[in-house]
């Protein structure tokens, strides 16, 4: 069966299709449909069983969502995009570029790595996979996820942004959890697909994300031949959620430069 994205859609101007964190939804980039939609065609899709988008019945697969994307820009019309993704969007941003090149006019890469998972790593993928199967509920996310998505500084100092985290986080559908911690735990390191890239790239990391870590973003940043890297301060692994406006400057900067060389 193939799977039909929910997206919304503002703005216009060169297109920026955003690609949203596990375990969240679209409703993650509000400050960037809010904050560059003025500027830029704003394009931010539910992936595959999160949000407003069905599940389907495929066998977990970063390529999967990564097609799925393809065909919403064949739907929306859109030629190419700069394309970003925070963490799971990140991995599926790659998988884009690695099947679907044409469509990437420049890669926003936010709080994600380019390594396979470790053993150790799968594995407690696949064991949360199973307990959100097992249970129905999203409480191994909030538990063993939702601590590690923003920093000790929003912890501290922003009780709101922590408090939508946490409801994003347990609205959840938890098959929908569970197919993407699988989708992740196989999916292939994609140092290769970054050192083909044709398009420029940004690379940006919170510098309190326990996550993924710096030297991650610079050695992703190393092996693209044309791409620059950012370290937002004060923020953990959700960056765009934890400093919006900082997250949006850089982006929007970015894109705007590959605009004016694309015309």
């Amino acid at each position: 069966m193939t799977v039909q994205l929910y997206a919304r859609d503002v703005g216009s101007g060169t297109p920026l299709v955003l690609l949203h964190a596990f375990p969240l939804s679209s409703a993650m980039w509000l400050a960037q449909r809010e904050g560059l939609a003025d500027r830029f065609r704003v394009i931010t899709p539910d992936l595959r069983g999160f949000g407003g988008s069905r599940l389907g019945d495929d066998d977990p697969s970063v390529d999967a969502m990564a097609d799925d994307v393809a065909r919403l820009f064949r739907r929306l019309g859109v030629r190419r995009a700069v394309v970003g993704g925070l963490s799971m969007g990140g991995y599926v941003a790659m998988a884009l570029c690695r099947r679907h090149p044409d469509l990437v006019l420049g890669l926003v890469l936010a709080a994600t790595r380019a390594a396979a998972d470790t053993g150790t790593v799968r594995e407690n993928r696949l064991r949360q996979a199973d307990r959100l199967d097992g249970d129905g509920t999203t409480l191994v996310l909030v538990d063993e996820v939702l601590p590690a998505l923003v920093g000790p500084t929003t912890y501290r100092q922003r009780a709101l942004i922590y408090g939508r985290v946490r409801g994003l986080v347990q609205a959840t559908p938890p098959k929908a959890a569970a197919w993407a911690q699988r989708a992740m735990a196989g999916r292939p390191e994609a140092f290769g697909t970054l050192r083909g890239l044709r398009v420029p790239a940004l690379v940006l990391i919170g510098d309190e994300d326990a996550l993924a870590t710096e030297d991650e973003a610079r050695a992703m940043a190393d092996a693209m031949p044309n791409a620059e890297l950012l370290v937002i301060p004060r923020a953990g692994h959700l960056c765009a959620v934890e400093q919006p406006d900082l997250f949006n400057q850089a982006v929007a900067e970015f894109a705007a430069a590959l605009a004016r060389t694309s015309h």
